[in-house]
């Protein structure tokens, strides 16, 4: 099992789909380090060498921003947005929606579980 960045890729996927388990990487970026250590999208983790790990690493450090640097930096993005106060900021310190989505009904991910009517009994 090889482990990049801190994390172990998942066992007997292809590349291209196991390097998107590290946070940071998606697909197109997965295939742009593929290309650049010269590796095939289908070939398995498991037949990785370990020169090819070292490659991949090499190349994950230098050019990409991934796990907790990746989160540091969106969620200073975040915290820039609330300070300035600008519009997606103010959603985010409500937490509500912050891409224009309806909130009259649904958005329930965002706002949590439904507060019924305060119940009174007689």
């Amino acid at each position: 099992m090889a482990r990049i960045a801190g994390v172990d890729l998942p066992r007997n996927k292809h590349m291209d789909r196991a390097l998107t388990y590290i946070y940071g990487i998606g697909l197109t970026s997965a295939r742009q380090i593929l290309d650049k250590a010269d590796l095939p999208y289908q070939m398995n983790s498991d037949d990785l060498s370990g020169d090819d790990v070292t490659r991949i690493r090499k190349i994950i450090e230098s050019d990409h921003l991934v796990e907790g640097d990746r989160r540091r930096e969106i969620s200073m993005d975040i915290k820039r947005l609330m300070d300035l106060g600008a519009y997606r900021g103010r959603r985010h310190r409500r937490g509500l929606p912050c891409r224009g989505q309806r909130t009259k009904t649904n958005a329930r991910t965002r706002k949590g579980p439904k507060r019924g009517a305060a119940v009174r009994k007689k």
